[in-house]
């Protein structure tokens, strides 16, 4: 998922929680003329995410004067670094939004409570399992935990140029009959032409979004035999890494310009028509949305599927600290905020998708502008990334898959050797983590 780039991280330094080292998971020993106070670090960051945060709180602490929730501003930027001292320290908020990958660590440190039989019917049963396989880990006790509620979600869909999507006469994919990868590259060849290329594959950051989209073919690129994890790159995850390349040099149909590039620094390009399609999170929507010049029409299209339409899912999430004095009143809260209406409210102003199957459902979810019902619908497809729990993933991600991928997107070395790579330098990575 994203990292949020963003809102100062100077309010986290001040947060001053009440959760001392009680034992985890229990009831407020408060008077009763004193209301439980709860912290809740967010980490919501766009204006209108900020803003749906900070109502759904008052709505809360005006319904509820017994439990009173304080919001408290954080950043993606640091939140893990800022966790780990307030952990140790016995200061950490009660509430704590994160992602799910973040939760693994945490959960067997034991500094997360397990949520799973504290969860109400109602929420557990309006979230797919699916969604709940990214917050569920060992937690160190040899027992599978949830160590989260999941709420937002991301996935990869195409946004292109409505202009240059239509004149080039392909057919338009739809949720239910998305193009296949031949589809896609056969589309990105009739669109590049007068000057214009078809599709546009930012890779500055190259490991998820290509491990996302290699799960369409079922790679996982990690195997686990007899308890051990191994790198793995066979025909099934060399499938996607071929054809992206295929489209930057043997059809010339991929602009070549944006290889170099960030998420969303090709589109100014895209906005001039340099190339037609953009293959990129739900979550750019919003930029295309409020930057795009008058006249400019767009529209969201699934991705491409192999033989699977399946995409790696990774979860924004809230948990419990296990230290929280007010465990049980901290789950109330977290119910409330991620009921199915409330989630609607928090996946518009992200401009993600909701966990929640009613949510889902929301008008809010389902309509056409903006490309929200074929961004809703996207969230069917989503699964829990194998790699994303496999220990020491994210040193394998920075200091291996990053710069192997990078140097294959430019052409510098063949698949056989990203292949060879990934897994002789990667295995070394991995084998510390199972000492």
């Amino acid at each position: 998922m994203r990292i949020k780039s963003a809102l100062a991280a100077a309010a986290v330094v001040a947060l001053a929680a009440a959760c001392g080292s009680g034992g985890g998971g229990g009831s407020s020993s408060s008077a009763p003329s004193e209301p439980v106070k709860i912290n809740f670090l967010s980490l919501a960051w766009q204006k209108e995410s900020v803003a749906a945060n900070k109502q759904l709180v008052d709505e809360w602490n005006k319904a509820n004067p017994n439990i009173q929730v304080t919001y408290v501003q954080g950043s993606w930027d640091n939140v893990n670094d800022q966790l780990v001292t307030q952990f140790t320290g016995g200061t950490a908020p009660d509430v704590i939004h994160n992602d799910s990958p973040a939760l693994s660590g945490f959960a067997t440190d034991g500094y997360l409570l397990d949520l799973k039989d504290k969860l109400p019917a109602e929420l557990k049963s309006d979230i797919p399992q699916a969604a709940w396989d990214t917050v569920t880990f060992d937690g160190g006790k040899g027992e599978q935990g949830i160590y989260g509620v999941p709420f937002l979600q991301e996935s990869q869909v195409i946004i292109a140029n409505k202009k240059l999507l239509e004149a080039s006469k392909v057919r338009v994919p739809t949720a239910d009959n998305p193009w296949t990868w031949d589809e896609f590259s056969e589309a990105a060849k009739k669109m590049t032409k007068d000057g214009a290329f078809g599709v546009a594959w930012p890779m500055k950051s190259p490991v998820n979004k290509t491990l996302n989209l290699a799960l369409t073919y079922g790679g996982t690129f990690f195997q686990t035999a007899e308890g051990k994890t191994t790198v793995k790159v066979g025909p099934e995850e060399r499938e996607v890494l071929q054809r992206i390349h295929d489209q930057l040099y043997k059809d010339k149909s991929a602009d070549p310009a944006a290889l170099g590039q960030g998420t969303a620094d090709p589109l100014p390009a895209f906005y001039k028509g340099k190339f037609a399609m953009l293959p990129a999170g739900v979550f750019l929507r919003q930029q295309v949305a409020e930057q795009a010049p008058d006249g400019f029409e767009w529209v969201t299209l699934p991705g491409p599927k192999g033989t699977t339409a399946q995409q790696g899912a990774v979860s924004q999430t809230l948990s419990i600290a296990q230290d929280s004095k007010h465990a049980d009143e901290a789950m109330k809260f977290i119910a409330f905020f991620l009921n199915g209406p409330n989630q609607a409210k928090l996946a518009k102003g992200d401009w993600l998708l909701p966990t929640s199957q009613s949510a889902a459902a929301d008008p809010a979810m389902t309509t056409q502008d903006n490309g929200w019902d074929v961004a809703t619908a996207s969230a069917k497809n989503l699964v829990v990334a194998p790699f994303l729990k496999v220990n020491g993933f994210d040193e394998w991600k920075n200091k291996v898959a990053t710069p192997v991928l990078q140097e294959f997107y430019a052409n510098k070395i063949t698949i056989d050797e990203v292949a060879k790579r990934l897994v002789d330098e990667g295995n070394k990575v991995l084998e510390r983590y199972q000492r």
